[in-house]
């Protein structure tokens, strides 16, 4: 059994496509409401929080419906194409409300961009799985992960050249990134379109003797794994917490503590994940030899570490980008693993069903920690912000101690180049 890297790379444009939109996200919306709209530290946390309020909702939803569609392109790719059509159209109306100042234009057309995200996002998710047998999923992963992170690289590096620190008493410009990101959305749905026959390639994929007795029996879920399950999402919720926290403030932090202006964030941003897509790949056979659940743990250390030290520094240097490697390469072991983990404890048929429960609960997190976060930034200080993601990140870690169940090996290559096999 080996991986078609061919397959999952066309497979993963969908995942480029909202990896690359919540790095825009993520790193300029923080800085209009603060600079376009004046907005304190917590209404701003509020506002951040709102795609994940709506996501606890959708997502759950959206999945569960994903599981029973039934279409021509698929169960996956209707909810996929309408969605990144939809908040590519959307999304570049944001920096034009910005620009004018026009905070009820801003609102609601970021509204109707979490809307449209929202709609594809558990069926993008699923749609590996579905056509990715469940011994080659962590490595899949590993590729969707990859095609992911160049998105963020694509909207990182669109951030260095395009945006222009404004003159002062003039608001920066963001119109040409958030045009740049719209346009790769739409280039993502198109190959996708021509590329991925999503019938075809889930009726290749082989249903596991075991999957077919319980699904025959009715029986979904073991007492012992519905424990796993629960303790695997709850560190869902602690690492998602202590990394939203860093990502939604750090465009703030650095500007507030260390005085970076205009896109000088960026240039950190971006190492850090090139780190991550290095590191994809590799951990992926790392976690086929030593377990998954090892290598998330091994992640959950480098970004705790990685935290502690960052709340020392006292400026823009050099350690921060060896800080923010070392944050990629963590994220990277959990992200390769946490959800394949999940996915191994569902069936088959109900694949879009845990992907909600997956995204309910990083979900949840990302509504509280903007919040929390965002309070504690402006009643007590910016220096909070470290402090804060070590002690999540280290109950994540303490919760991940009693996952018994999802990591199961794929089957042992006869060859190490065989992990680098691609079927023709």
């Amino acid at each position: 059994m080996k991986l078609s890297y061919r397959r999952t790379f066309c497979v993963g444009f969908a995942f480029l496509s909202i990896c690359a939109f919540w790095q825009l996200y993520d790193s300029i919306i923080p800085l209009m409401l603060k600079n376009s709209f004046h907005l304190k530290e917590t209404v701003s946390g509020a506002i951040m929080a709102i795609d994940n309020v709506l996501a606890l909702f959708l997502l759950p939803l959206l999945g569960a419906l994903s599981d029973r569609t039934h279409t021509r392109l698929g169960r996956r790719m209707p909810f996929i194409v309408v969605g990144t059509l939809l908040s590519a159209v959307f999304a570049v109306i944001i920096p034009i409300a910005a620009l004018r100042q026009d905070f009820v234009l801003f609102f609601v057309s970021l509204g109707l961009v979490l809307l449209s995200m929202g709609l594809y996002r558990s069926p993008a998710v699923a749609l590996m799985p579905d056509v990715t047998p469940k011994p080659l999923r962590s490595k899949a992963n590993a590729v969707i992960n990859l095609m992911g992170a160049a998105g963020s690289v694509f909207t990182l590096v669109m951030v260095t050249f395009l945006v222009k620190e404004a003159a002062e008493g003039q608001l920066t410009d963001y119109r040409p990134v958030f045009t740049a990101v719209a346009l790769l959305m739409v280039a993502c749905v198109v190959i996708l379109l021509l590329t991925v026959r999503e019938n075809r390639m889930a009726a290749e994929v082989p249903v596991e003797e075991e999957e077919k007795k319980e699904e025959a029996s009715g029986v979904h879920m073991t007492k012992d794994v519905r424990k796993s399950l629960i303790f695997l999402l709850l560190s869902v919720f602690f690492w998602f917490t202590a990394y939203n926290a860093v990502t939604t403030a750090y465009t703030r932090y650095v500007e507030v503590m260390w005085g970076v202006t205009g896109g000088g964030f960026a240039g950190g941003l971006m190492v850090g994940t090139v780190a991550a897509v290095i590191s994809y790949l590799p951990i992926g056979i790392l976690s086929s030899r030593f377990g998954r659940k090892r290598m998330i743990q091994f992640g959950i250390l480098c970004m705790t570490a990685a935290y502690a030290v960052a709340f020392t520094l006292t400026g823009y240097n050099a350690v921060m980008y060896v800080l923010l490697v070392v944050i990629g390469i963590g994220w990277a072991a959990i992200n390769v693993n946490s959800y394949p983990m999940v996915v191994e404890m569902s069936h088959g048929s109900d694949t879009g069903r845990y992907t909600g429960f997956y995204y309910t609960f990083s979900m949840a997190a990302q509504v509280l920690t903007p919040v929390l976060s965002g309070f504690l930034l402006e009643h007590v200080g910016y220096q909070t912000l470290f402090p804060y993601a070590v002690l999540f990140s280290v109950l994540s870690f303490v919760t991940m101690w009693f996952v018994r169940h999802g990591d199961v090996k794929p089957v042992k290559k006869a060859d190490l180049l065989e992990n680098f096999d691609v079927d023709d």
